[in-house]
């Protein structure tokens, strides 16, 4: 039996290197036996920018930092974060007339009525004025009233409606690089001028350009893009994800907000000619960009559409570009190196996954901890997973273009017609055309569950527009007076809750200890998240980038 690991070398800081410090530094903390003590030191250089990843989140991250002893407040004064009920995607599809799409992708899943989906009800008798989002969802009515997820007053990370963040990913990494700093992780600013492997070929040692030699034991790689030891040291192959999806560069700035007084409390995602335009308020100021495929745009076109896309709301500063590696590392985990971020994979950030990943692969680490002898087991199921994580993120990332019906540019014709999908979603696209999305369906859904793609697919409104075959529905008798009285319900929790609900800048305020004195706290029945906590069973129910004031750039 090998030795217990007893230190831990975080090549690269940024979200990844801080976020890995910030989480085994808590585990191990509380974990390791009496009078021993897990030895972590983050290494990075002084002289390469961080490309942060993260301003939109998934609904882990209150989970994640309330379990690192993060105080909410301090939070969202430090990160200028404000509250994320969803994304909005605009201008994806068309109607039956022509006419662009807008929907909401909410964090909750669609009900069941007299034992069948809602959506085989919506489908069939509609809902008046409201989209399908509207029957089981607050997101919609909250985002239009300028509403955030809670009342005032409530207590720190409460849960009242499904959220996320917005948050400045280099605001973010300094938070957790103090935090772990003064928690004992010990920071390194220095250039790894050389690393040293044992006959083996496991990292033995890394020569820094001051210090000189540092022995290794684990070594987790958070190096972005390059991935200088998983791919340049052990050549671990990167497993491209182009043909699948063509968005391979991305731009962005910052904008001010147009009425500082009324955030939103969603993310937005703009479908332009080649590629789509992310929104993301947060408390301060906006960050925007164009993620977009190189075949279809030069940087010149791409920033000249996007420039005209802003309008009036263009500040003059020039967007920077960012080539995209899209795909991921054949396995995560090589000898004793892990890749996390950027070094590991990279999916198009339409879904804000990216610290959901990094947070994930972590958890999973500490599940799958190894000793000094790295068996092989251990290994192999953290690499299984995680490859099944990366296919998963872009088997629904594909989703979005593949059920795309736009004609008007050769992009979108390109991205339904000309790239592949991937079998496993082609299988259940097949499937899909004859059933709504159901909970057998999905091989793997540690994140995205069979509600997630409900909502995609009625949003996108592909039953109304072709998709399904002959026989969808056609044997299927849905009561009109059930859904009659499950949609007045419905609607009827979702309009308390909205009144309740306090205005989002105000409640930034508060949250800020800018506030006034807090209301009331109500409480409310609500869906239930679609979104897993990281590390944890599913629920049944990034990019180019702008410098911020460290010089950093940060991708969705």
């Amino acid at each position: 039996m090998g030795q217990p690991i007893n230190s831990i070398t975080i090549v690269g800081g940024g979200t990844a290197g801080w976020m890995a410090a910030l989480i085994l530094n808590n585990y191990f903390g509380q974990k390791m036996r009496a009078g021993k003590k897990m030895s972590i030191t983050l290494i990075e250089s002084p002289n390469v920018p961080t490309v942060g990843v993260g301003e939109a989140t998934v609904p882990g991250m209150p989970r994640t930092l309330r379990s690192a002893g993060i105080s909410e407040s301090a939070f969202f004064k430090t990160c200028n974060a404000s509250f994320k009920l969803g994304v909005l995607f605009a201008n994806w599809n068309v109607d039956k007339a022509g006419k662009p799409i807008d929907y909401v992708n909410p964090f909750a899943s669609p009900q069941a009525v007299g034992g069948l989906e809602a959506a085989y009800y919506f489908l069939q008798h509609g809902a008046g004025a409201c989209d399908f989002t509207q029957v089981f969802s607050p997101s919609v009515d909250l985002a239009r009233a300028n509403k955030g997820p809670r009342p005032l007053g409530d207590k720190p990370y409460a849960l009242k409606v499904g959220h996320a963040y917005h948050l400045d990913a280099g605001k973010f990494a300094n938070m957790m690089r103090d935090i772990c700093i003064s928690r004992g992780v010990k920071h390194v600013l220095e250039d790894v001028v050389h690393v040293e492997q044992d006959e083996n070929g496991y990292i033995s040692a890394l020569e820094l350009a001051e210090s000189g030699r540092h022995e290794t034991e684990l070594v987790l790689d958070c190096t972005g893009f390059k991935g200088i030891i998983i791919n340049e040291v052990l050549k671990e192959p990167f497993v491209s994800y182009a043909r699948y999806l063509a968005n391979d560069r991305a731009m962005a700035v910052q904008i001010p907000h147009p009425d500082p007084n009324k955030i939103p409390s969603l993310t937005r995602s703009y479908a332009l000619g080649a590629g789509w335009v992310w929104r993301v308020p947060l408390y301060n100021r906006i960050g925007t960009g164009y993620v977009y495929s190189s075949a279809h745009r030069t940087d010149e076109e791409a920033r000249d559409e996007f420039v005209a896309h802003l309008g009036d709301t263009w500040n003059g500063v020039e967007p920077r570009v960012i080539p995209m590696r899209v795909g991921r590392n054949r396995n995560a985990w090589v000898k004793n190196v892990v890749a996390l971020g950027l070094s590991g994979g990279f999916i198009e950030p339409l879904e804000s996954t990216a610290i959901h990943m990094i947070d994930t692969a972590v958890r999973w680490l500490i599940t799958y901890f190894p000793d000094g002898d790295y068996p092989d087991p251990l290994r192999d199921r953290y690499n299984k997973l995680m490859n099944s994580l990366y296919d998963e993120v872009r088997d629904f990332i594909c989703l979005h273009y593949a059920l795309g019906n736009r004609t008007d540019s050769q992009y979108w014709i390109d991205a339904r017609e000309a790239l592949e999908v991937p079998d496993s979603l082609a299988e259940n696209l097949d499937l899909w055309r004859h059933t709504l999305p159901g909970p057998y369906d999905l091989e793997f859904d540690s994140l995205f569950s069979y509600g997630t793609y409900q909502a995609v697919l009625m949003g996108k409104r592909v039953y109304e527009t072709g998709f399904a075959a002959p026989g969808f529905m056609r044997n299927l008798e849905m009561r009109a007076d059930l859904w009659s009285q499950y949609l007045k319900k419905a609607r009827g929790t979702i309009d308390q809750m909205v009144h309740h609900m306090a205005d989002h800048y105000t409640l930034l305020r508060e949250l800020r200890g800018e506030g006034a004195p807090p209301a009331p706290v109500a409480n409310f029945a609500l869906a239930n998240p679609t979104v897993s906590m990281p590390g944890q069973a599913p629920p049944k129910v990034l990019v180019a980038a702008t410098a911020d004031e460290d010089d950093s750039v940060s991708l969705l």
